[in-house]
């Protein structure tokens, strides 16, 4: 399901999913409708622009919020079309799995955008490789992050997109051990180390975001 009020993009969005053989069972233009439809049928995933009608600020990010809430098993991907911090923290602190943060810019490269909805809809956490970048550039010197090593930030970086770590390894031409090496070492900077119940995983993007 879909929740955009640019018609042209919602429009766009809904010719792109079916094309690439993805059913889009409703496309509205607020969250209050997004919510009804919700309640109605039970998608894989909702797609949902963060600021929508009436105020434009962040109804899109409740109406995400609340069909978590409502529905946890439903995958969340809310779009932006800048870096905002706060939102950008909130939505995976509301639950782990299937949710993700993309800018809209994001979309556009059409790949990045399906393999996105794929992690998401596996289970997975997906942050923009942006919206990581400026968070972990805007930290202090006392800040965890800012002790990281260029490779582990970039390790960081890719983690953040839901990545496993066989697929790390891949994107960024090293061997398996040398990315676990380095989330151990991010893991152990955000004194995640000997973390047990939760997935360090998530933990340590929602560390960053925290910052």
């Amino acid at each position: 399901m879909l929740a955009e009020d640019s018609t042209l993009l919602r429009e766009g969005l809904v010719r792109l999913l079916a094309e690439e053989g993805h059913q889009v069972l409703a496309a509205v233009g607020d969250g209050t409708a997004l919510i009804r439809e919700v309640e109605g049928r039970t998608p894989d995933i909702v797609v949902v622009d963060i600021r929508m009608p009436p105020t434009h600020t962040d109804e899109g990010l409740r109406a995400a919020l609340e069909v978590r809430e409502r529905r946890p098993e439903v995958g969340v991907l809310v779009l932006s079309q800048h870096v905002e911090r706060s939102y950008a923290a909130q939505l995976p602190a509301a639950g782990a799995e299937r949710v993700g943060y993309l800018l809209k810019d994001r979309v556009a490269q059409v790949e990045e955008f399906l393999d996105a909805l794929e992690r998401i809809r596996a289970g997975g956490a997906v942050l923009d490789p942006e919206v990581v970048r400026q968070l972990v550039i805007r930290t202090t010197h006392s800040d965890p992050p800012a002790r990281l090593t260029p490779r582990e930030r970039t390790v960081l970086e890719e983690l953040a997109q839901g990545r496993t770590n066989t697929a790390i390894a891949q994107q960024l031409h090293l061997s398996l051990s040398a990315v676990e090496k380095n989330l151990h070492a991010v893991f152990d900077k955000f004194g995640l180390s000997h973390t047990t119940g939760y997935s360090r995983r998530v933990l340590a993007v929602l560390r960053c975001l925290e910052s």
